[in-house]
């Protein structure tokens, strides 16, 4: 199966953007994306963070599945972890069309989608069958770890009402929650993570919710260094457990070759590489192991995961190379970190965390 998903990535690559990954999401739901299958991962890759067990570290972004129609299909690929949304309390289109671009010659993506989603209430019911159990006694979840990752809609939004309400629709049925405060793409949602500003957002999601599972913000990459700190201090302060670092960018480093770089929007894939290290290095610093920390940003291979682990992180995401490659590229991610591991002298992932 992983050999025909790999076949047809050069055709679907041909497609526009936001239809291909409309077709990705089909062909999940009827079963064609593969899958090694869980609980059969190299015990070197497995990790402890929030609380929960990882069979490994690599899990996929949010965006990717926004409305949690394909939680299982991506946890049988072989994801270590699976991050469904962004997600809004009312449904909403999104931007106009065309709003989703390659960068082929760069292998990065720019989208201005803005949260397209059906809403929590639909997203709820989802993730809420995912806890059924069958007549015959089987529990039917995912069998890895999901998260639900959360924002506010474009107009009419209260962020101190709405999260709280979000986090109150998914807290029994997500094993982390996430707050979107870094798209480019919703009107002043990146203020929110200015550090007073996410204090009282997490006070009120505490009060309303202190029996919640683990919460992670998800940070901006154009973050200025001096805002760091306080973001991190914050976080800490309003009883957030992780942070993920990063979320796309609307700079445009130089040498990108491809016509569509000058599109407006979120830039994600490999050019946002080192800026997104970078940026994790300055938060992982001030952080000093008091929050469990996700890398995203420019992963694509077992040598960045091992070196974003070596900087401090606990697990890492997964969205514009995925885009690119196909389900197959888990599978191949997986076998490249174990020989990097082994090859700079580590049994295991927790071996090497923070050793940079």
């Amino acid at each position: 199966m992983d050999i025909m998903s790999n076949m047809l990535m050069p055709l679907v690559r041909r497609l526009d953007p936001e239809d291909a990954h409309r077709l990705g999401l089909n062909a999940l739901l009827l079963g064609l994306g593969g899958g090694s299958g869980s609980g059969q991962d190299d015990p070197a890759l497995a990790v402890r963070a929030l609380g929960l067990r990882f069979s490994n570290p690599i899990g996929i972004a949010a965006g990717f599945d926004k409305n949690a129609l394909v939680v299982r299909p991506l946890a049988r690929i072989g994801f270590g972890f699976v991050e469904a949304g962004t997600v809004t309390p009312r449904p909403q289109p999104g931007n106009p069309r065309p709003r989703l671009f390659r960068l082929d010659e760069d292998r990065a993506i720019i989208n201005r989608m803005g949260f397209n989603n059906q809403g929590i209430d639909r997203f709820a019911v989802r993730l809420a069958r995912l806890h059924r159990v069958s007549p015959a006694g089987r529990h039917a979840g995912a069998r890895v770890p999901v998260g639900a990752n959360l924002g506010i809609n474009k107009f009419g939004a209260d962020p101190e009402r709405d999260y709280p309400r979000l986090v109150g629709r998914v807290k029994h049925y997500a094993d982390y929650v996430v707050l979107n405060l870094s798209s480019p793409n919703t009107p002043g949602l990146r203020d929110l993570q200015e550090a007073s500003r996410l204090g009282a957002l997490l006070q009120a999601i505490g009060e309303a919710h202190p029996d919640r599972p683990p919460l992670l913000v998800k940070l901006s990459p154009d973050l200025a260094r001096d805002d760091i700190g306080p973001i991190v201090e914050a976080a800490i302060a309003g009883g957030a457990q992780g942070l993920i670092v990063t979320n796309t960018t609307i700079s445009r480093p130089a040498g990108l070759r491809s016509p569509h770089a000058g599109e407006a929007g979120g830039l994600s894939g490999r050019p946002l590489r080192p800026l997104a290290a970078d940026i994790f290095r300055a938060v992982a610093q001030v952080a000093a192991g008091r929050l469990a920390l996700v890398a995203c940003g420019g992963i694509e291979t077992g040598a960045d995961i091992v070196d974003r682990v070596r900087a401090g992180a606990d697990l890492v995401q997964l969205y514009s190379a995925f885009a690119y490659e196909g389900p197959g590229i888990v599978r191949r991610l997986k076998r490249e970190t174990v020989r990097v591991l082994n090859a700079e002298g580590f049994e295991t992932l927790a071996d090497a965390k923070g050793t940079a």
